[in-house]
C-alpha cells in the first residue's frame, strides 16, 4: 500500500513515530504545540490531535492537559516466581505509590472459592488498591485472600505499602506465584475514570495464583488491571 493512500492522521503519525524512533524527539522530550505541528504539516488541530492519539494509544506519547505531549516509554514489569512489584519499579528509578480503594470482607463464590481453594461461602478479604508510578494512575489490583488464613488483615493492609512485607513480617508467609495468566480486554467505565484514560481504551489483565512457599497452600488470588498504553509485562524465566 502506497503512504500517500493512509488516511492523513495516519501518515502524521507515521512521521512523528519516525521522529521519535529517530531520536529527532527522545523520551521526556515535549513535542511541538499543536499549532506549531498544525503548521508543519498544513492540516486542521482535529486531524492532528488524531495523529497524537494514534501514538498515545501505542505508549509512545503521554499528553497532559495544559501541559503538552511529551515522548514516554513503556514501563517494564517483570512477572516472575517472586511478587516484587515494587522493587522491581524502583530499579527503573519509578517512585511507585498507593491508594487505597476499598477493604471488603465477603463470602467466596463459586470463582473465588475454586481460585483459593476454599469451600464455598467461606470468608474471603478482598484488598483493592489504585497504583500510581510517579502519580500517574498505572494499574487497579483486586487481591482476595482467605479470611480464616488471615485474621485482623484489614487492619494490617492500612499499616503497610508492600503486600509481601505485610504477609512475611505478620503471618510468616512468604508467598511466590504459582501462576500468572495475561489477557488484553477493553476497560471498563469505573476502571477507566481511576486510570483516567479514555472510554474503550485497552488493558492488560493479569490474573494470578500465589502460593506460600512452605506449605505451597494458596493464599492470595490477584486480579490487576494494568493500563496497555503504558506498561509492558516481561515474563521471567526463573532458575
Amino acid at each position: 500500500m502506497r503512504q500517500d493512500a493512509l488516511p492523513l492522521y495516519l501518515q502524521i503519525a507515521d512521521e512523528l513515530r519516525r521522529n521519535i524512533e529517530e531520536s529527532v524527539f527522545n523520551v521526556g522530550d515535549q513535542l511541538p504545540t499543536e499549532l506549531e505541528l498544525s503548521k508543519r504539516f498544513g492540516v486542521h488541530r482535529h486531524t492532528l490531535r488524531r495523529a497524537v492519539e494514534v501514538l498515545r494509544q501505542e505508549g509512545l506519547v503521554d499528553v497532559e492537559r495544559g501541559r503538552g505531549t511529551f515522548v514516554v516509554a513503556p514501563i517494564a514489569l517483570p512477572i516472575g516466581k517472586r511478587v516484587r512489584f515494587n522493587e522491581a519499579l524502583k530499579a527503573q528509578a519509578l517512585t511507585p505509590s498507593w491508594q487505597v480503594l476499598r477493604i471488603v470482607d465477603m463470602k467466596a463464590d463459586p470463582k473465588l472459592a475454586k481460585h483459593l481453594e476454599l469451600e464455598l461461602g467461606a470468608s474471603v478479604i478482598l484488598y483493592e488498591r489504585l497504583g500510581l508510578i510517579d502519580n500517574l494512575p498505572i494499574n487497579i489490583s483486586s487481591s482476595y485472600f482467605p479470611g480464616e488464613r488471615f485474621p485482623e488483615l484489614a487492619t494490617y493492609c492500612e499499616n503497610y505499602r508492600s503486600i509481601s512485607q505485610m504477609l512475611l513480617k505478620e503471618y510468616n508467609c512468604d508467598h511466590l506465584r504459582r501462576s500468572t495468566r495475561i489477557s488484553a480486554r477493553v476497560a471498563r467505565p469505573r476502571d477507566a475514570r481511576l486510570l483516567k484514560m479514555p472510554a474503550n481504551s485497552p488493558i492488560l489483565l493479569s490474573e494470578s495464583i500465589n502460593a506460600d512457599q512452605a506449605g505451597g497452600t494458596v493464599i492470595e488470588y490477584g486480579v490487576t488491571r494494568f493500563r496497555g498504553d503504558r506498561m509492558e509485562l516481561v515474563m521471567e524465566h526463573d532458575v
